[in-house]
């Protein structure tokens, strides 16, 4: 079957026919031959509703070089009429492939909301996943690391994984394209051209097939993997939460299930990851799973790890100035409607004959009573100094030490919206009311924020 039929097989395999589909595009052999082939495709009756993008990232670390490949990128994508999306990153990227990884696919997501996108497509090929099967072996990722390339992972698509380089080389030759030759794939500083153009041709001089084998090798992994994830099926929901992991639910497994969950989980934020990096991971989780307040470990340029006795996830590192901080001065003089950033507060008078049931502390909407304070009151973040009056106890304490109390995270502490008088806190917005305005008998006004 032709390179062409695979890819058509692979757009109606996943139902992609229709769709609007960003391609990451180097101007290299793969991705070049990728989008040839998806603009002859369009040319088709069956895919005439299928929208392209051709999505071109300049790391801004060869000058020159890259500019006249990312304007050659532009006029391929002009002359398949296809739309040109481009970000040239900031001079200073960190010259890490990990670091690299990471900004290119945060630029294919950017594409993605720019074009109302349903899929990305990656030009990775059958050598690709070779050589990545090789790379996680040297690095001991285990099983997981072993299944090599995923076909598809959330909205990332490979139709050339079962495509070998020669084949790609050898249609860009035949239908007379000029891919651009990125001269770094020629630096053995980098551990994946080591790899590509010392250790494999070193291999084949022992197992001429090794590409094949390694990809024979990943399919193997795959399907033990299945038999192993029937198992973790039964505690995943107890365990995994969106972007998280639920203490309770990880703390009573064994040691080398809880690994995998590690290991499950750094995927999720394509992170670099080994077995030495899992343990360290899971040591750190096993030393703060009990700790009220959590702890931090820094897991990549731009992400920590937080872990306390209810939640295991990863938050951004910030570098958010005082300044930005207290950005945030509404004043509340009254009844009425207030934006606070992308929210909305609305004060409004508590009607008698409504019912007057107590929402839960935690809840954006409270009944209070303002009968004994006086407006204007403020909604800001949290300063220096401010206190608070808990709800049904005497006398204040330090708003840190309420939130402590309250096991807020500490990382989640500077976003929350707080109520108030001067330097006393009314309310903290989905945490809790202060007792001066809390309702003993018959509230005076509702306040909600959304």
């Amino acid at each position: 079957m032709s390179i062409i039929e695979n890819i058509a097989d692979f757009l109606r395999k996943y139902d992609l026919k229709d769709k609007t589909i960003v391609v990451g595009f180097s101007g290299g052999y793969d991705s070049m031959c990728l989008l040839d082939i998806l603009s002859k495709l369009k040319e088709q009756e069956e895919f005439w509703e299928m929208t392209v993008v051709a999505a071109h990232f300049n790391h801004n670390w060869r000058g020159e070089e890259a500019l006249k490949e990312q304007e050659i990128c532009r006029l391929f994508a002009a002359s398949r009429g296809m739309d040109f999306y481009t970000k040239t990153a900031p001079y200073g990227l960190k010259k890490s492939e990990n670091e690299a990884r990471i900004a290119r696919y945060e630029f294919f997501e950017e594409a993605m909301d720019e074009y109302d996108a349903d899929a990305v497509f990656t030009a990775h090929n059958k050598d690709d996943n070779a050589e990545t099967v090789l790379y996680r072996v040297i690095k001991g990722t285990g099983l997981v690391g072993l299944k090599g390339i995923s076909e598809k992972r959330n909205c990332f698509y490979r139709p050339l994984l079962r495509t070998t380089r020669t084949e790609i080389v050898q249609y860009c030759e035949e239908n007379n394209l000029n891919p651009n030759n990125d001269s770094s794939n020629a630096d053995i500083a980098y551990r994946r051209n080591y790899l590509r153009l010392n250790i494999i041709p070193a291999l084949e001089k022992v197992n001429p097939s090794v590409k094949e084998s390694l990809n024979t090798l990943a399919e193997v992994s795959n399907s033990e993997n299945e038999i192993i994830e029937e198992y973790l099926n039964t505690l995943r929901d107890k365990v995994m939460q969106e972007d998280s992991m639920l203490s309770d639910g990880y703390r009573n497994l064994s040691k080398p299930v809880k690994m995998r969950f590690i290991h499950e989980y750094i995927q999720k934020f394509d992170l670099d990851y080994d077995f030495k990096k899992i343990k360290e991971i899971y040591d750190f989780i096993e030393a703060n799973l009990s700790r009220k307040n959590g702890s931090t470990l820094s897991l990549a340029t731009a992400k920590w790890l937080y872990v306390d006795e209810r939640i295991i996830e990863t938050i951004p590192r910030r570098d958010k100035s005082k300044k930005e901080i207290e950005s945030i001065n509404v004043i509340i003089d009254g009844e009425g409607e207030y934006q606070i950033g992308s929210k909305t507060l609305t004060l409004k008078k508590y009607v008698e004959k409504e019912v007057f049931i107590f929402p839960d502390a935690t809840a954006s909407f409270v009944y209070v009573d303002l009968s004994k304070i006086k407006l204007p009151l403020i909604v800001r973040t949290r300063k220096d100094g401010d206190i608070i009056n808990p709800f049904g106890m005497r006398g204040s304490m330090k708003l840190k030490k309420y939130l402590n109390s309250k096991g807020v995270n500490k990382h989640r502490r500077d976003e929350l919206l707080l109520l108030t008088n001067e330097d006393e806190v009314l309310w903290v917005v989905g945490v809790g009311l202060s007792d001066k305005i809390g309702v003993s008998k018959v509230p005076t006004h509702i306040i909600e924020v959304k």
